[in-house]
């Protein structure tokens, strides 16, 4: 597979990522098994997809044990990318950015991953409590200490960018602007899909001027783009799905014509599917995007990491970007 870097570090992955949420977290409980969760990861592995995303939060804790048991035997093979930040109870998740906290949460997370050191360490949400400052020295010191390589802050929510009144990406600009005085910023997360194209505007030119490595995370836009989802067929009630106004059934049919136009394009491309597609055009749009599909099943994530040999064409990347906005709002 492809390999792209990391920030000034120049930490090198390979160009389609593994996100891990769906592991443990999140989605369809029903569904997760850990064993079958195992394989996916070595599948991963097996193909290139060396950058493994988790956080503390899922699960919680869980996922990140889960990540563990492989690392004990392929640490060598693997980028790890883990987050501090967010506390969940029974029924709230709360920022907690206090620098004590921080250092304690990465000692706990290189036990459960079994490893002595975190690749990239990120900011899943800054603390309203606490100067973003403080909690970003906190973890700029664990880079000192050695037991993390890089430092990445996960973009603020849609909902909390909508309230303001200011453009979708506004305020994670201006948080990555101060810790920047801090300690250089190695990767930024945030949500970017064929249907959800708001980085581009803002967020990721900002990256790609200051040579920051771009986490595309919902790529697929949590599993729609695949084409693999039935429009009305319904979500458990512990799936996210189950709560987002985009997988109702009345605009799942509606958004119908943006998998129509992905399908169109893979049919140009052989056995190229949905989600091959989106990818590639994903990887097409900056040499600092590494998208993160998440995934628990091994065939899935196979056929995302076959993405990064798909080469769109000039015709299908402007199909594509003609493709209408989706309709309903996220938040």
């Amino acid at each position: 597979m492809e390999r792209r870097t990391i920030g000034a570090s120049a930490l090198g992955v390979g160009a389609v990522g593994l996100g891990c949420m769906p592991m443990n977290w999140a989605y369809s409980a029903s569904q997760q098994r850990g064993e079958e969760s195992l394989r996916t990861v070595h599948s991963a592995l097996d193909r290139g997809m060396t950058l493994l995303d988790t956080a503390d939060m899922y699960g919680p804790f869980t996922n990140e044990l889960l990540l563990g048991r492989v690392l004990r035997e392929r640490r060598a093979e693997a980028f790890v990318s883990t987050k501090c930040g967010l506390l969940v109870g029974d029924q709230h998740i709360v920022a907690n950015g206090r620098p004590s906290y921080v250092k304690r949460a990465c000692d706990a997370s290189l036990r459960r991953l079994q490893t002595d050191v975190i690749d990239l360490y990120q900011l899943h949400r800054a603390d309203p409590e606490v100067p973003v400052e403080e909690t970003w020295g906190a973890m700029a010191d664990l880079v000192t200490a050695g037991k993390v390589r890089a430092l990445g802050v996960c973009a603020v929510g849609a909902r909390a960018e909508r309230r303001t009144g200011r453009g979708i990406h506004d305020g994670t600009i201006r948080q990555l602007e101060r810790v920047q005085q801090v300690f250089p910023v190695s990767a930024v997360q945030a949500e970017l899909s064929v249907w959800s194209r708001e980085a581009l505007t803002s967020l990721l030119p900002w990256c790609t001027a200051r040579g920051i490595g771009f986490l595309a995370a919902m790529p697929l836009g949590n599993g729609y783009l695949t084409g693999a989802l039935t429009t009305g067929g319904g979500f458990e009630p512990d799936d996210v799905r189950a709560r987002h106004p985009r997988f109702t059934a009345e605009m799942m049919a509606a958004n119908q014509p943006i998998v129509a136009g992905l399908r169109r394009v893979a049919r140009r491309h052989g056995n190229a599917t949905p989600a091959q597609v989106a990818l590639a055009w994903l990887l097409g749009q900056d040499r600092h995007v590494i998208p993160v599909p998440g995934t628990k099943k091994a065939h899935w994530a196979a056929e995302n990491a076959a993405s990064s040999d798909l080469v769109l064409s000039a015709e299908d990347r402007a199909e594509i970007d003609a493709l209408p906005a989706a309709l309903g709002s996220w938040d």
